[in-house]
């Protein structure tokens, strides 16, 4: 029965990926915020363009037993959750995309097509053998600190499903502040110091932080006149410092307004402004149905961008909405005894429409 059990898990992992095309989904795009009262925000959007999702939050006890898929089936590294921790995930619970553990330690996937290179997997170091989409919950469950997951992903062998899928990179945070980007190249893990906070897709991560110096140019508020040989050129309105930032939803104009935007806003007061700051930024990044299309549009889904995320890594706060539903809701992670919590899954929308508040005139 365990053996059948593992195949059907195997299984239901191919054929999700066998779904994906990158090229519609690739537009996650991160920031971070940080406030007066020392709290730090991760904010991202997850997108998929192909289909519906499914998407749901896991919780996760200390002591929970994890095993990694590889290409030949459940048959990966085994491993104990030192952590506790909660986490979204997109159709199949194992394959977690963003979450925070009960040490305050955020992790984050992003897709990072045609730029990332993972180890050829070898069925004789299976039991070292890490899926990409099961990085995050190995993170979560170990990790209080990133110097440590630095050291110990040398003994990792990480590997890819399906070729098909491409590879992803991670944001990976620490309560401490310190953010770091994780890329793998040629088969060899690089990671980055991001003081910056923002992450999209590709290209990779110092060729992202380079362009930035195409925008050099660009600056909060209006540009001022010029007077040319008595001719005065003038901006049109509010915003014009900000004339040239581009618009379009590829990874490198997304990481440029992502970065701009964040520098712009003013330092809020405290955690929760910040995070209400966040979703107003990631408003300009919700990917319309059709934008991501060049045929057949997918039914049945609104928006490319299906869910938003935002976490308060100092008071361990989940906020999130999704395409189904743009109200926020939030799981306060700070209240869950991760030592009595049972293993548990919950679907985010299993009512697909959107809330309405209606108002009673008297």
């Amino acid at each position: 029965m365990k053996t059948l059990q593992k195949f059907l898990s195997f299984t239901l992992a191919i054929v999700i990926l066998s779904f994906v095309k990158i090229a519609d989904i690739s537009a996650c795009t991160g920031i971070t915020l940080k406030s007066n009262d020392g709290a730090k925000v991760l904010a991202r959007t997850v997108e998929w363009a192909n289909t519906p999702m499914r998407c749901g939050y896991v919780v996760v006890p200390q002591g929970y037993i994890h095993q990694s898929l590889t290409p030949e089936g459940k048959n990966g590294m085994k491993y104990k959750a030192l952590y506790g921790y909660t986490a979204f995930y997109t159709e199949y619970e194992n394959f977690v995309v963003d979450g925070i553990n009960e040490k305050g330690l955020s992790a984050g996937l992003f897709f990072f097509p045609g730029y990332g290179e993972y180890e050829a997997y070898n069925p004789s170091l299976k039991t070292s053998t890490l899926c990409d989409f099961q990085f995050v919950s190995w993170v979560l469950s170990k990790f209080d600190n990133i110097d440590d997951i630095i050291e110990a992903v040398k003994d990792v062998h990480l590997v890819g499903l399906d070729p098909r899928v491409g590879t992803v990179h991670w944001r990976i945070s620490e309560s401490s502040g310190r953010t770091v980007v994780l890329e793998y190249v040629g088969g060899k893990a690089h990671f980055y110091e991001n003081k910056l906070g923002v992450l999209t897709n590709s290209p990779g991560f110092e060729w992202q932080m380079t362009n930035l110096n195409n925008y050099v140019n660009l600056r909060n508020g209006s540009a001022p006149s010029v007077n040319y040989n008595g001719i005065t050129i003038k901006p049109f309105g509010g915003g014009s410092g900000m004339l040239g930032l581009p618009g379009d939803f590829t990874p490198p104009s997304r990481f440029v307004r992502a970065a701009f935007m964040q520098m712009s806003v003013p330092t809020q007061p405290s955690a929760f402004d910040a995070v209400i700051q966040s979703f107003r930024i990631l408003n300009n990044f919700d990917i319309p149905i059709g934008m991501a299309h060049s045929d057949t549009i997918p039914e049945n889904l609104p928006g490319a961008t299906q869910i938003t995320i935002v976490t308060d890594q100092k008071n361990r706060k989940l906020y999130f909405r999704t395409v189904w539903n743009s109200n926020i809701r939030c799981i306060n992670t700070a209240d869950i005894n991760y030592q009595k919590v049972k293993y548990q899954v919950h679907i985010l929308d299993e009512d697909k429409n959107q809330p309405i508040e209606y108002l009673i005139i008297r």
